[in-house]
């Protein structure tokens, strides 16, 4: 290291003007010029307003050369001088009112590639322009070009095929060749050998100078199943791994205290036993107990509470939640692999992995598909071989068989279906990630929301404030100015809402853990905790802070967690089509009962853990029950994944979203109801679309097995139940 550092710093020899140069200052100034690219979350971001917030709050730190916040992701993009730090980002984007978290941009970068979804359409590109191209030439054999000429064009036509066929067919090859490995077959093997076989035929006939080639109809093939290939991917692309995510929230970097001396450190240097200070704003990095200092923590994201808790000496905290109002020093009991947040995180993976195991309804058709074509083939060729003696004969049967029978219809039936209902849902405010969420979503028939930021929007208001006295609100809005403390920004906004202007609250100072100090014509002012503002007695029941100005009484301000838009007609419109709806919460009794009771919701619970969720909705899977899961936390991304469909909010934490099913683009909760309604009529359509193909099929074949079936009229029949296929999938629109 030292030869690396000399060698970056300008010496004497090189720069005798540099002699007198601090070494220190030298360093400074490289690292001033290096880049960094940083990416944080914004779990807030919601509208272009804030989008645009965010962005001026990031440029105006010193060193940011370059910010971009993604609000679909919710994800903002640094690229900084090497001075910044992601806490300066986060204290900036906080002043702003926006909240932040740190991101791993390294295990974010090995989740972004789409090497699938690339590879797929240029094959489905390459192949549609060959088939364009064929089907031209293909016109003037149809039109009646003999001799010279017809040869002329299937030789023209192999030449485009042969190599568009070796490429373009790729996915369908390797698929059926490991099914045929493991002693199965899938879908893929009848579409492998109809190429393979169709293309020899059409090779061995033009060779011979025959009159019929399929090298159009293949081609054709290769396209209308790259397609159908392609839709159900992009489907399926917008989801991620909820683990990855969950890990990229993990802090990188920590603070560590040895022999009295501060160090930054990365994460996985820490280990149990380490001091380690964490800052107000901060997110915790690992495991552990306060050893000093006093602040309060913000578990929403994690438990899903809606009030801060006290921190001190003593108490017990776990990485990923975030510390409020003062500075900690905290003593680690558990790193890397054996934190609370890495836990869940393999509990999330697990979760997702039981879920992959879910068979969708084209799965289930191939099964019956493939080995009934390929004996339906191999009995029309030994049928002709036997009846005529004639190799050649017997083969072009067998090829025009595998033609006909070959599932471009089955292989559109559900992408095309997909598509479609994603469409009609997406201008509805909801996005559909996974190709089978729509299946799975139609089969559900007990709904689970967590309470907040789910059915609430998990913001404290100050219903409270409006019922003070008017003498006392200026006071109440002038002292909340001096915390960023949720309950303070909550009255903060209560006296802008009631027009009331702050009164000039002097000496300000926040003391972590209890509250806000300052004084008004001499007399002390406090904001907090009701036995630290001098009043005795029991907490108000819900969310409460109390207002006490010298030796008068405390006054109590109450809070509370307004509904999210649309949800009452979310849970009344999923009653209404036969389902139970359920209530999980992590927050307190009291306010998880009053919520229950406002929207008619019998069965609930309070105080539950991330893993207590996951078992309870994994339980009433045991039971047969087929959950649909509504949340927006940490604390709910392991039950979002255990549930046979789930759905989050748009403002929930980007691991949720990453976990669910379905997103929804806006507040509202309405269009929940909606979504399964339609999910309801897609299943119906994708069935519809099975007995279009098989009706097809018993209508097609007889002629392909009774060499009644030219390269024409095969095409033709293939193409006509592809676009019969599709015609069908857009009523669901």
């Amino acid at each position: 290291m030292a030869m690396a550092d000399s060698a970056e710093i300008p010496g004497a020899a090189a720069c005798p003007a540099c002699v007198a140069t601090d070494p220190q200052e030298t360093v400074a100034r490289i690292r001033a010029a290096s880049t960094e690219r940083l990416m944080l979350s914004l779990p807030g971001i919601a509208d272009a307003d804030a989008m645009m917030a965010a962005e001026r709050a990031l440029r105006g730190v010193e060193g940011v050369r370059e910010a971009r916040v993604n609000m679909t992701m919710k994800r903002a993009a640094v690229t900084a001088a090497g001075t910044v730090t992601p806490e300066m980002l986060v204290a900036a984007l906080t002043a702003a009112g926006v909240e932040a978290h740190e991101l791993d941009a390294g295990t974010l970068a090995a989740t972004q590639t789409d090497r699938t979804g690339r590879e797929l359409l240029m094959r489905l590109g390459v192949a549609g322009f060959a088939t364009m191209n064929v089907m031209l030439l293909s016109v003037s054999v149809w039109a009646g070009a003999e001799g010279a000429t017809r040869d002329l064009f299937h030789w023209i036509s192999a030449m485009i095929a042969l190599p568009t066929v070796a490429f373009a067919g790729q996915p369908f090859y390797r698929n059926a060749w490991s099914a045929l490995r493991r002693g199965s077959l899938n879908m893929d093997v009848p579409i492998t050998l109809a190429i393979v076989l169709t293309i020899v035929t059409s090779l061995y006939e033009t060779v011979q100078s025959g009159a019929h080639a399929y090298f159009d109809a293949t081609l054709m093939l290769c396209f209308f199943l790259l397609a159908g290939r392609y839709l159900d991917h992009r489907t399926r692309a917008v989801a991620r791994s909820a683990a990855e995510e969950l890990a990229a929230l993990e802090v990188a970097r920590a603070t560590r205290i040895r022999d009295g001396a501060e160090e930054t450190v990365p994460q996985a240097e820490l280990a149990v036993g380490d001091l380690i200070r964490v800052r107000p704003g901060a997110r915790i990095p690992v495991d552990g107990v306060v050893a000093e200092g006093s602040s309060e923590l913000d578990r929403a994201l994690l438990t899903g509470e809606t009030l801060p808790v006290f921190a001190g000496p003593g108490v017990a905290v776990s990485a990923g939640e975030v510390n409020l109002t003062g500075p900690l020093v905290m003593r680690a009991t558990a790193v890397g692999r054996d934190t609370s947040l890495h836990a869940l995180t393999d509990l999330v993976a697990i979760a997702e992995s039981g879920r992959s195991q879910y068979s969708s309804l084209a799965d289930k058709a191939a099964k019956l598909y493939a080995p009934g074509v390929h004996i339906l083939s191999a009995l029309a060729f030994a049928g002709w071989l036997a009846g005529t003696g004639d190799l050649r004969v017997a083969l072009n049967i067998a090829a025009a068989v595998l033609i006909i029978t070959c599932p471009c219809a089955l292989g559109l039936a559900v992408p095309a279906v997909t598509t479609a209902a994603s469409g009609r849902l997406f201008r509805r405010g909801l996005l559909i990630k996974d190709a089978t969420a729509l299946e799975r979503l139609a089969e559900t028939d007990i709904a689970v929301f967590d309470k907040t930021g789910t059915l609430t929007l998990g913001q404290p208001e100050a219903e409270g404030f409006a019922a003070l006295d008017p003498a006392m609100q200026p006071l109440a809005a002038g002292i909340a100015q001096g915390s960023a403390h949720p309950l303070a920004m909550a009255i903060t906004r209560a006296a802008d809402a009631e027009g009331v202007a702050p009164a000039p609250v002097e000496a300000l100072r926040e003391v972590p853990g209890y509250g806000i100090e300052g004084r008004w014509q001499g007399q002390v002012l406090r904001l907090g905790r009701l036995g630290w503002t001098g009043g005795d007695g029991a907490e108000a029941q819900g969310t409460a802070t109390w207002l006490r100005l010298g030796e008068d009484q405390p006054l109590a301000i109450g809070f509370c967690d307004r509904l999210r838009p649309g949800a009452r007609e979310a849970v009344e419109g999923l009653k209404a089509q036969g389902l139970e709806v359920q209530l999980l919460s992590g927050d307190a009794e009291p306010a998880v009962r009053a919520l229950a009771e406002s929207l008619g919701i019998a069965t609930w619970r309070a105080g539950m853990l991330p893993a207590e969720k996951a078992a309870h909705v994994q339980a009433l899977a045991g039971a047969g029950a087929k959950v649909l899961m509504a949340g927006d936390g940490l604390n709910d991304t392991a039950a979002l994944a255990s549930a046979h469909a789930s759905v989050s909010p748009a403002s929930a934490l980007e691991a949720a979203r990453v976990a669910s099913d379905m997103v929804l683009l806006h507040a509202d909760l309405s269009a929940i109801p909606e979504a399964r309604a339609t999910a309801r009529k897609a299943v119906r359509r994708i069935r519809e679309n099975f007995r279009i193909a098989t009706v097809y099929n018993v209508l097609a074949v007889p002629l392909a097995v009774a060499g009644l079936c030219s390269p024409l009229i095969a095409a033709a029949a293939m193409s006509a139940s592809s676009i019969t296929v599709s015609l069908n999938a857009l009523r669901v629109r």
